[in-house]
């Protein structure tokens, strides 16, 4: 465990903190782990099962759809450029393990347009013979660092709309066509694999919606407004889900449930633009920070959705984020997350000084720089 001293103050390094606290509870939870895996049957299946991604032109979208794609799902990518989007659905065609009964299309759309979501899932649907999507992605986003104050109105605005209303409206045109009452709803079988699976809408947020870090002013809000709008939703769409069963005419056609997938650093193309205008502050806090490839988050992403995990990392420190944090969303796993949750609570004692005195520090000895 890293310590030093510095001016008679006594500190401990954030990161050494995180590991000290995640390794109290990693031997119970690798067991319960264990256990889980071995009890649960596959809550997320995608065989011949229709799946549409924002933002699948590249990076996170695209391992997600060729990952998709070779346990049997049909896929829609959507993206703005069309260049892009014919480059990255041949790379995801090329992986699907049934290539004579798989289907694949894209759509070019700006997904920060609430008419344009509508056509997507509009556009979908007669795509798919009339039958809505079986799961929807809203993964479509970036980042652009910088401090608050100096950041512009328009990117603030800008980074709003991409990060939260783009996956806002794909939620509301989607849940739309989902809980059509069946009696009133010509989609009288969701799924050719099965009718009675139920529908996943996922959203890719971010490990930043736990945890404020400078110079990710004009990005993270929106991250933990996601994250927010994501726990309402789930509570939401119990109303509808009890309603199909107090009477099948009167609710949706099968289950919706909800999830989101909040990543930590992907080392994408995206993330050099990001690194080279980001303030000093910022890679000092991240220092350290561990870093997966978009294939390793995809896969991550997918074994929790399997496990019927709601609000989901894909890595360790973004899991000891996400439990010291959980306040009132539902648990994954409630042994697990409570006592991993007490022993952060405790860790963040000692890190959210360190992080702030790290920013202090760096503006005391270079200034605004």
């Amino acid at each position: 465990m890293d310590f030093f001293v510095k001016k008679n103050q006594f500190s401990v390094d954030s990161k050494s903190l995180w590991a000290l606290a995640a390794l109290g509870s990693l031997t119970l939870a690798f067991y319960f782990y264990i256990m889980s895996f071995l009890s649960k049957k596959n809550q997320f299946p995608v065989d011949a099962r229709t799946v549409v991604i924002t933002g699948g032109s590249q990076g996170l979208g695209r391992a997600l759809g060729k990952l998709l794609a070779s346990r049997g799902a049909n896929i829609v990518i959507v993206a703005r450029d069309r260049t892009k989007l014919e480059a990255a659905l041949q790379y995801i065609s090329s992986a699907a393990v049934n290539p004579k009964s798989q289907r694949f299309h894209f759509i070019s759309a700006d997904v920060t347009d609430a008419a344009e979501n509508a056509r997507i899932i509009e556009e979908v649907t007669a795509w798919n013979h009339g039958r809505p999507p079986d799961i929807v992605w809203a993964n479509a986003g970036h980042s652009v660092p910088g401090l608050f104050i100096d950041t512009p109105i328009e990117t603030l605005r800008a980074q709003m709309d991409i990060n939260y209303w783009a996956a806002t409206y794909l939620a509301h045109a989607t849940l739309k066509a989902w809980l059509k009452p069946a009696k009133s709803s010509s989609d009288k079988s969701p799924s050719i694999a099965s009718p009675a699976l139920s529908r996943h809408f996922i959203m890719t947020s971010s490990t930043l919606a736990f945890c404020g870090v400078s110079g990710y002013s004009p990005y993270s809000p929106a991250k933990a407004a996601m994250r927010s709008l994501s726990d309402t939703l789930r509570s939401e769409l119990n109303l509808y889900n009890g309603a199909r069963l107090h009477n099948p005419s009167l609710g949706p056609p099968v289950d919706v449930e909800i999830h989101t997938v909040c990543p930590g650093t992907i080392l994408t193309p995206g993330l050099e633009a990001e690194n080279a205008v980001k303030h000093p502050t910022t890679k000092i806090l991240e220092e350290g920070d561990p870093a997966q490839t978009e294939d390793e988050v995809a896969a991550a992403a997918i074994r929790a959705l399997e496990k019927g995990y709601y609000l989901i990392t894909t890595q360790f420190l973004g899991a000891a984020m996400r439990a010291s944090s959980l306040q009132g969303s539902p648990r994954n796993n409630w042994l697990v997350d409570t006592l991993f949750s007490w022993v952060t609570s405790i860790a963040w004692l000692f890190v959210g000084p360190d992080m702030e005195r790290k920013v202090k520090e760096y503006g005391k000895e270079n200034g605004l720089g």
